[in-house]
This record gives C-alpha cells, sequence and structure tokens, in this order.
C-alpha cells in the first residue's frame, strides 16, 4: 500500500513478473492501471543522470505532460522504452503520481509532499 504524494489517496502496488512484459499493477480504487516493471530501474537512473529534483508533473493520458517532469520522461520517445511505459490504453499516464512513490517505498528516491507541484530526485 503505498500513498501518493500529496498523502490524499492510496492505491496498491505489486510486481507481476508473469504479465509479458514484466509488470508493476497498480490498483486505485477499482482502476487497474500498469506500468511495465522495468521503470523501476530505468526511472531511477534517469533521475540520477539529471542530478537534481525533477517535477513531477502527474497527468492522464488524454492530457499533455509538462516537458522536463517525471510523467513527460515516462512518456518520451526518448526514454529506454521508445514511448509509454503505461499498458493500458487509455490509462496509461499519470507515471508521475504513481511511480515516485514506488521509488520512495524501495529507497531510490527522494520525494516532496507538498500538497501540489511535487518533486523528486534519485538517492
Amino acid at each position: 500500500m503505498l500513498k501518493t504524494p500529496p498523502g490524499t489517496s492510496e492505491y496498491l502496488m505489486y510486481r507481476d513478473e508473469s504479465a509479458n512484459p514484466p509488470a508493476i499493477v497498480c490498483v486505485v480504487g477499482k482502476t487497474t492501471l500498469g506500468y511495465q516493471l522495468r521503470a523501476i530501474d530505468d526511472l531511477h537512473d534517469w533521475l540520477e543522470k539529471q542530478g537534481d529534483w525533477v517535477p513531477l508533473g502527474a497527468a492522464d493520458e488524454q492530457k499533455p505532460a509538462a516537458p522536463g517532469t517525471v510523467e513527460a520522461w515516462g512518456r518520451s520517445e526518448d526514454n529506454p522504452v521508445g514511448g509509454w511505459y503505461g499498458l493500458k490504453k487509455g490509462l496509461r499516464g499519470r507515471f508521475g503520481m504513481y511511480m515516485p512513490p514506488l521509488l520512495e517505498a524501495l529507497g531510490l528516491a527522494e520525494l516532496e509532499h507538498n500538497p501540489r507541484n511535487n518533486r523528486m530526485r534519485a538517492l
């Protein structure tokens, strides 16, 4: 069980290594999202290269992601998977909302917990 960066909502994340591709399953209320499992290491590597705080920029798939944010990187053709880490079309966004608390829980990143405009950086 994790909480969103502002601490306003709880959600469940777990690994499903039997999925194709291996996935991180994210259950938010009655909605289930999925992200490629490799996103954990790829995001951590990217954050290390940034060398400082990066804004999260969480956005739904249908909304554009602000440049330079975790959300934008999670959709970028320049990331290691060449696009979306999200696995379910229509529900591929919110990478910048749900992945950062997981990296924090795994001890890979530091995350701000303000009401809005949170940032993260690699540890």
